[in-house]
């Protein structure tokens, strides 16, 4: 696509007044990275607007979300940018119901991505990897579309076969023993292998629900991801709100509902932990074997993610304590340079910050003044290429990974958004 919507362009002249003076340099970088995702990451054909994430010719279901999520500012009050997200939606559902196992997907079925992968791969898919958020991200989306617009239409039979399909996926991963998943790579990154043959480490029944890999597409070391099963309730209770009042199907709404609070007991007997002051804290992953992890990974969602997404909320004690261990050197990927200090992940060069961190750091604190210290850091660290980076150096801007990375840009923008109070209705 090349067309900008009239709202995109409205808002982003309203954001370069809003930063003229003393954030110029805000305004320019907003400019040209809230453009870039609509003039070189959308393609739109007969099955909606494919996303690509930037530099890889493939579309992520999470990225994708991210991509477009904060045009619903401007969706609120112009037709047009609501069109683009919708045609997003609808590319979303098309891919959910292709494959919900699947992360990432081709425009068409070209065999493109890693089909020598041992799992059901497909000509449509890019890749496999099993991830709560693949699910849950479109329709976080088309929740937060409906609610900004007013738009009712999105929640057709495609949306309808793809969240029964979906919420059908979540249901069969509270038990994976029995499910028929499996995820082995020998070529490229062997490591993503899961292990026990491609099943994953041992288990216990939780409540909660399994996944393969983490937002990072990094393989789980124990398979309850807390961020994502939190994750999952949420979207489980906005699908139940849309099938009880839009849909008019109470039972699956009851099904939801059901499914929402069975996986919220399981994070609450599996998922907190105590950090290293004896402090409540959530956990990043469990395995119901009373074996847990604590990090954080840049990739959201994460645990310092949780009350951007709406998971919990921001003044919640555990939450607090969490994000606290999160952004300290309890969490072996936080790091600190010259030039930033902020969250990485084993994704990336050990040291490296991720912007995309930075910007969820600045969406959950109230300090102004911590916005704006972050949003300095981002335009102060793009190597002079006004556009953000997947990792960079902290001690040295000039190193970096992925030069066009369309979700950290985005995110970037909602930052800038979310300092002057221009925020999506939740």
């Amino acid at each position: 696509m090349k067309e900008i919507p009239v709202g995109v362009k409205n808002l982003t002249e309203q954001v370069k007044k809003l930063c003229a003076g003393k954030h110029v340099q805000w305004g320019e970088v907003f400019e040209k990275t809230f453009s870039d995702t609509i003039t070189n990451a959308l393609v739109e054909d007969e099955n909606g607007i494919f996303v690509l994430t930037g530099d890889i010719p493939a579309m992520w279901q999470r990225d994708s979300t991210a991509q477009v999520r904060p045009y619903l500012i401007a969706a609120q009050k112009d037709k047009g940018t609501a069109f683009l997200i919708k045609k997003v939606l609808q590319r979303q559902f098309f891919n959910m119901n292709l494959d919900t196992y699947a992360n990432a997907f081709n425009q068409t079925p070209n065999n493109k991505g890693h089909q020598t992968d041992k799992t059901k791969m497909s000509p449509w898919i890019w890749e496999r990897k099993y991830e709560i958020d693949s699910l849950a991200y479109p329709i976080n989306l088309a929740y937060l579309y409906w609610k900004n617009t007013d738009d009712t239409t999105i929640f057709d039979k495609s949306f309808i076969s793809a969240t029964h399909q979906a919420v059908e996926t979540l249901r069969i991963e509270q038990h994976h023993t029995q499910s028929d998943y499996s995820f082995e790579r020998f070529i490229d990154r062997p490591e993503d292998t899961l292990i026990n043959n491609g099943r994953g480490a041992d288990i216990a029944f939780t409540g909660m629900t399994w996944c393969g890999f983490r937002p990072s597409d990094d393989a789980c070391v124990y398979n309850y991801s807390i961020p994502e099963n939190m994750f999952a309730h949420k979207v489980l209770l906005q699908l139940s709100e849309i099938y009880q009042n839009v849909l008019k199907d109470k039972a699956f709404a009851i099904e939801c509902q059901n499914l929402a609070d069975e996986i919220w007991v399981g994070i609450q007997q599996y998922g907190i932990i105590k950090d290293q002051d004896g402090n409540d804290i959530y956990a990043f992953e469990v395995d119901g074997l009373g074996h847990h992890l604590f990090m954080d990974d840049a990739n959201v969602p994460d645990l310092i993610s949780l009350a951007y997404l709406g998971l919990v909320e921001q003044d919640d004690p555990i939450y607090q304590n969490t994000r606290k261990a999160s952004l300290s050197k309890q969490n072996k990927y936080y790091y600190t340079g010259k030039y930033a200090s902020g969250i990485g992940s084993p994704h990336t060069p050990v040291g490296y910050v991720w912007p995309i961190a930075l910007a969820v750091e600045g969406m959950t604190t109230n300090s102004k003044k911590q916005k704006e210290e972050l949003l300095n850091t981002l335009v102060n660290t793009t190597n002079g290429t006004q556009m953000m980076h997947e990792g960079f150096d902290p001690n040295d801007p000039s190193k970096f990974t992925r030069p066009w990375f369309s979700w950290a840009n985005m995110m970037f923008c909602e930052l800038v958004l979310d300092y002057f109070d221009l925020r999506i209705k939740q």
